[in-house]
């Protein structure tokens, strides 16, 4: 399985990203998909999930400015962030769960200025 992330960049608060992850490879049991994010000298968090006939996950601290989608012409799925924040500047991975095991893409930088 291979994830490759796309939309990341800079803006000011208040402003709006859609990260994109497409999936390729063995990915006909692909069971969730999800975006993490890291800023230096931290763990990876989980920031939204999509799993199959389950609502999407997304965590309270982007709750109400992000939602994530699925992207059935790239087999992955988007992240829409509004009203972004100085706090949400980190890099943001994609993540796979397939058959049990885990996948990762590269991550793609947001920064938010004030």
């Amino acid at each position: 399985v291979q994830l490759q992330a796309s939309g990341g960049g800079s803006v000011q608060v208040g402003g709006s990203l859609t990260l994109s992850c497409a999936a390729s490879g063995s990915i006909s049991n692909l069971d969730t998909m999800s975006w993490y994010r890291q800023v230096p000298g931290n763990s990876r968090e989980l920031v939204a999930s999509m799993t199959a006939n389950y609502p999407p996950y997304i965590d309270l601290s982007v709750k109400g400015r992000f939602t994530i989608s699925r992207d059935n012409a790239k087999n992955g799925v988007l992240l829409q962030m509004n009203s972004l924040r100085p706090e949400d500047t980190a890099t943001y991975y994609c993540n796979a769960h397939v058959q049990g095991r885990y996948y990762w893409g590269q991550g793609t930088q947001v920064t938010v200025s004030s």
